[in-house]
């Protein structure tokens, strides 16, 4: 069907000829599905294999339901029929929206729609629609699943792509925005001009708003309202008058329009129906006020609305990213990608899945804890929580852990029932636990790795995860058989009874908690959860963008939704009982609220969401997102007052700009510097500090309440606001002084260009008086998550200094970020940081260790290698995941992953994968070892304990028996020669800068010692123990292998095998050449020690031997991250022809 058919099909909303022309069949059910006291008739169009495309009237007003309405249409109708697309027009047939349901593995529901006028050009459906043609050739074997696949690969179009092409133009246009914008600072050059690009990002973030609420008719119904408004200001500039677009529109219309209630506003143009915003966006900027003659010409107002207009914008995040659409997710990446530089300072983009895994991992077990405090009852061995999850099967399994298990398992052999024969033959108990011992060449017997070397060839699609073989599909399902074992466990007997198991197993916590708060027939149980969300303090100490604090809201706004919908149930069972649930009700049912979902928005950011980030820039990106949010709940009714739209909470001092690592954070950080700076009078002064410390943290509160309290007028939330304003203000300026004495400058007064020069360089925050209440009154944040900047102290300790910080040895800003937040937490706080991998395998890193073993109760890390996949887009870097529980009880209880490598096929499914390793032991202070599995501990603790290093049989001096190596490079290989590597530097033969060499007394131990570490088994360790990339002399040395109790046959057995191994690397190897900037002409060799796997595996056989290793741990070793180390070559190692090559 060409696109003119198919626009007019459309235009004429003529649905069934539109998909009969697409090979749909015909399908005329109707359906009455009753929401908000209206009866909806759908009516069936068309089906294809079970999957309906069904129409949905107006409502009684004529116009197309609401978008919370749509969302209970769809809820309700999805119990007929799963999958289906509703389509919603209305009475006039001028718009239409077409609504689907997105259903990701192991995630909440997700509802997308797809919003089309009749004045549009219907590209947009059309791109989506022709994905869903079915021809006469397909039709015999077309299923169900095809249909949904096919639906959901052209209605679910990339987000990503969109959001960069949007992006690359949007970088023009703010360069250009930059070189229209006068009166600031205008001796600066524009890239040196702060103030300048922090003014363009302003207006930009101003405009972008205004698009958004323009599309949805919020100003003056007009949705080309701003363009209009420009030529408008054009024609009367062209009267004989000045006009400016931006000092005589766009000011009156942000101050005096969108910041001021409708009644105080006095404006000097028209700017028509509008509603008063709040929030503080529109306000006058501390810049306007700095620099009250900035101009920007008209020209730039035309050149960015052109690009503007090139979009498609929706206020709802269920209208995804793709095509020409935008969504309000887009602002948080250009941000991250472009006004900030981030990656610049060391900080990344973080994606959705890293903060909602981290998200859910701290936030929920929180509220479950703090239920559990004040209502044990609820989660004792025998109450309903437990037994419902042992009596959910694998339901909160991840799907990707599930992917092909056969249905019917009554023995842990039907595990493995449908696998190949040749695969089944390895299954070996016995012989697994069997001692490694040298077998005779005549032998017929073999090691357990020869007979299980098909396990490495690729398992079938339909049973395995992308890229998956054997090997790993085998241990993917004896870690579904254990984990659902322990579920469906007796409490009592090793089930689980603990909201950490579902960090430990990695179980599905958001539909665990889903599930409890919709079936718990225990109303109590509803009341503590409510009185835990409402509670709840989320802390990003170093926000950005807002990444984290926006994946706490979706994580919370589903359980509050949950907990007043079950309110509502047990109240009209009862309606004179649980009268803190009628409360709450009236609350959120209150007619000042537009809806129930901004309600719940509305109450989140103002009593849940903290965060501070060093850049002013980044604070306003944050709470426009959070805005947009909140008011994409809500569809504009142009009868109401406001236009139906409650005014935005004032989040000025839920995110602050300001430095996290430089203030009062604690009390003693306080006093110490009171006593220090005023010893003879710190007795009368501190408690004159902690009086306005109170008082203070009241003005906060009072501040909150104003604007939760729907009786409260306007001019009572201004006087809360700049009561609390002053109060910071002269707190701070207070506090600031005696920091300053810190820092050498004892007397601001006579000081004075020195103090300002600290001010601005130091941008000092003190969490003492900004946040008392929950630093005193609470104890802490109940949860701190966040991504902080990887950055070097020594390049920012020219710019600002941090005092008092016993990580300060650690050099790195993350440490500084993660001691802090071990500071601002609660003593049963929940804390999660991605940070580099360094912290759990370096030494400079043993001072952040130690802090952290000393407060914690539970610490998980998860490992992740930047090859062949990365985390973050760009980011060279090895990162970890770090979940803790703080608690004064100090259990250690420490579990780890392996290094997790993956492709990118395999993003989607990395996180419902993760796999916990309890760490019993850490044979170095600085070192959590990387363990992925039982085996590799077993492993480590027979190598660990009780044996000598390797560096004993080191000659101190230099010897002709010597060992070449590089310590950097070999993420698959470690290269160790016993001959000089070719290396020409400009024609000259050189030696590489990053070469190293150790010495030994005689050859054969040097040629034993280059196979040891040649083998995977050293391979494992220099994982297991280092930062995965870099090969460090120290770590090196301390590998553990006794020369004095290894078997003089096996040494020169060793010996000779590295003779074989020198001739295969050169054979192997290639001359490359390079070109460097700094050093010029390089020609060097390049060796393959993949092809050399089969010498390498007869080294760790007989290493086994020594180290008493297990047939079955000599299996886990020869083929330790085989798939990524031997790469296209797997196959020809697995069917043996490897060896043939050259």
């Amino acid at each position: 069907m060409n696109k003119y058919i198919f626009a007019n099909y459309v235009k004429s909303f003529d649905f069934k000829g539109l998909f009969n022309g697409l090979g749909w069949d015909n399908y005329s059910r109707q359906i009455p599905v009753a929401v908000a006291e209206e009866i909806y008739q759908i009516n069936g169009i068309v089906e294809k294999r079970g999957f309906v495309i069904v129409l949905c009237p107006p409502s009684t007003n004529g116009e197309i339901p609401l978008a919370q309405t749509r969302k209970k249409i769809e809820h309700h109708f999805s119990k007929y029929h799963q999958e289906h697309l509703l389509i919603y027009h209305d009475i006039n047939q001028t718009k239409q929206v077409w609504q689907f349901v997105v259903r990701e593995p192991d995630k909440p529901r997700k509802t997308r729609e797809v919003q089309y006028a009749i004045e549009q050009d219907a590209e947009i459906l059309y791109q989506r629609a022709r994905g869903l043609l079915f021809t006469l050739d397909e039709e015999e074997n077309i299923t169900l699943i095809d249909v949904v696949t096919r639906f959901e690969e052209y209605f679910a179009q990339n987000t990503e792509t969109v959001t960069k092409r949007f992006y690359t133009e949007f970088k023009k246009q703010h360069d250009s925005f930059l070189n229209f914008i006068a009166g600031i600072d205008d001796l600066l050059e524009d890239q040196e001009n702060k103030n300048k690009q922090w003014y363009a990002s302003l207006m930009l973030n101003r405009l972008m708003f205004c698009y958004f609420i323009q599309k949805r008719g919020y100003l003056d119904n007009n949705f080309h309202y701003l363009r209009d408004k420009l030529k408008e200001v054009k024609t009367n500039a062209g009267n004989n008058k000045f006009f400016s677009f931006y000092r005589d529109f766009l000011l009156e219309l942000f101050h005096k329009g969108l910041g001021q209630p409708e009644k105080y506003r006095h404006l000097s143009v028209e700017i028509g129906k509008i509603p008063y915003l709040n929030g503080g966006l529109f306000d006058v900027h501390e810049l306007e006020r700095q620099f009250q003659q900035i101009e920007i010409k008209d020209d730039a107002f035309e050149n960015i609305f052109e690009f503007f207009d090139q979009w498609n914008w929706h206020l709802d995040s269920n209208v995804k990213a793709d095509g020409r659409n935008i969504n309000p997710d887009v602002i948080g990446y250009i941000f991250e990608k472009y006004i900030n530089d981030r990656a610049a300072m060391g900080a990344y983009y973080t994606k959705e899945d890293i903060t909602d895994y981290i998200g859910k991992n701290t936030i929920i077990p929180f509220l479950f804890d703090q239920v559990k405090r004040v209502y044990p009852k609820a989660f004792g061995n025998e109450s309903w929580i437990w037994n419902f999850l042992k009596q959910s099967g694998d339901t909160y399994i991840y799907d990707a852990v599930k992917k092909g298990i056969p249905e019917k398992i009554d023995l842990y052999e039907d595990l493995f029932a449908d696998l190949p024969d040749e695969i089944k033959a390895g299954f070996l108990p016995e012989l697994e636990k069997e001692i490694c011992h040298e077998i005779a060449p005549d032998s017929n017997k073999k090691h357990l790795w020869e007979i299980r070397k098909c396990w490495n060839q690729k398992a079938p699609e339909e049973i395995a995860l992308p890229t998956e073989t054997f090997r790993e599909l085998i241990e993917r399902r004896k870690r579904y058989a254990e984990i659902k074992a322990k579920i469906e466990s007796e409490p009592y007997n090793g089930g689980i009874t603990e909201i950490n198991d579902f960090i430990t197993f990695n179980l599905n916590i958001r539909q665990f908690t889903q599930d409890i708060l919709e079936h718990i027939p225990d109303a109590d149980f509803i009341r503590h959860f409510y009185k835990a969300l409402q509670s709840v303090t989320i802390l990003d100490p170093t926000c950005g963008s807002g990444a984290f604090l926006f994946a706490a809201m979706n994580i919370l706004e589903p359980f509050y939704e949950t907990c007043i919908e079950r309110m509502e149930q047990f109240t009209a069972e009862e309606p004179r009982k649980y009268k803190f649930f009628h409360e709450i009700l009236a609350e959120a049912n209150s007619a000042e609220h537009p809806n129930l979902a901004y309600f719940i928005y509305k109450t989140i950011i103002l009593n849940n969401l903290y965060g501070v980030d060093i850049m002013h820039e980044a604070v306003e990106i944050a709470k426009l997102r959070l805005f947009l949010k909140i008011v994409g709940a809500v569809d504009i009714d142009l009868r109401k007052p406001n236009l139906g739209l409650e005014p935005l909470p004032d989040i000025d001092f839920n995110i602050r700009a300001g430095n996290t690592l430089v203030g009062f954070a604690s009390e003693d950080d306080f006093k110490t510097a009171v006593h220090k700076k005023e010893p003879i009078f710190a007795s009368e002064i501190i408690p004159e500090f902690e009086d306005e410390f109170a008082i203070t943290a009241t003005a906060f509160k009072a501040f909150q309440d104003s604007q939760l309290n729907i009786d409260a007028g306007e001019q009572t939330h201004k006087i809360a606001k700049q009561n609390l304003q002053q109060r910071l203000d002269l707190l701070n300026e207070k506090l600031n002084i005696y920091l300053a004495d810190s820092y050498g400058i004892n007397d601001p007064q006579r000081q004075k260009i020195e103090y300002a020069e600290w001010l601005e360089t130091h941008q000092p925050f003190h969490w003492l008086a900004e946040f008392y209440g929950i630093i005193k009154g609470n104890g802490g944040f109940d949860v701190v998550i966040g991504n902080p900047p990887y950055v070097e102290y020594s390049k920012v300790k020219k710019e600002y200094q941090i005092k008092n910080f016993n990580t300060i040895e650690c050099g790195n800003l993350y440490a500084f970020v993660f001691e802090i937040s071990v500071l601002l937490s609660k003593k049963d706080g929940k804390i999660g940081l991605i940070v580099p991998i360094s912290l759990v395998c370096t030494k400079r890193m043993e001072n952040l260790l130690t802090l952290l073993s000393n407060n914690l109760d539970f610490f998980w890390n998860s490992c992740y290698a930047e090859r062949p996949s990365k985390l973050f887009n760009g980011a060279e870097v090895l990162l970890t995941i770090s979940i803790m529980n703080k608690n004064h009880i100090h259990k250690n209880n420490v579990f780890m992953t392996g290094l997790r490598k993956w492709n990118s096929e395999n993003r989607s499914n990395l996180f419902d994968t993760t796999t916990y390793t309890y760490i019993e032991k850490q044979f170095r202070k600085y070192l959590i070892p990387k363990y992925s599995t039982n085996t590799e501990v077993d492993i480590g603790n027979k190598m660990f304990y009780g044996r000598s290093k390797i560096e004993s049989i080191f000659c101190s001096r230099k010897s002709d028996s010597k060992i070449y190596y590089r310590i950097g490079g070999g993420r698959y290989w470690k290269i160790f020669l016993n001959f000089q590597p070719r290396f020409i530097l400009n024609d000259i033969e050189s030696i590489s800068s990053r070469e190293n060499h150790l010495f030994f007394n005689e050859p054969e131990l040097r040629d034993a010692s280059i196979s040891i570490l040649s083998s995977s088994l050293f391979f494992m360790y220099f994982i297991v123990t280092t930062n995965g990339r870099d090969l460090n002399p120290y770590d090196l040395n301390e590998f553990p292998v006794d020369f004095i109790s290894m078997k003089k046959k096996n040494i020169n057995s060793l010996s000779k095998l590295n003779k074989i191994l020198m001739i295969d690397y050169r054979t192997n190897s290639k001359t490359k050449n390079k070109v460097s900037k700094i050093t010029g002409n390089i020609e060097y060799e390049e060796y393959y020690p993949k092809y050399s796997k089969p010498i390498i595996d007869s080294i760790d056989t007989i290493l086994a031997e020594h180290y008493c290793f297990s047939e079955d741990e000599l299996d886990f070793i020869i083929n330790y991250d085989i798939k990524y180390r031997m790469g296209t070559e797997l196959r020809a190692y697995t069917d043996g022809t490897l060896a043939k090559r050259k």
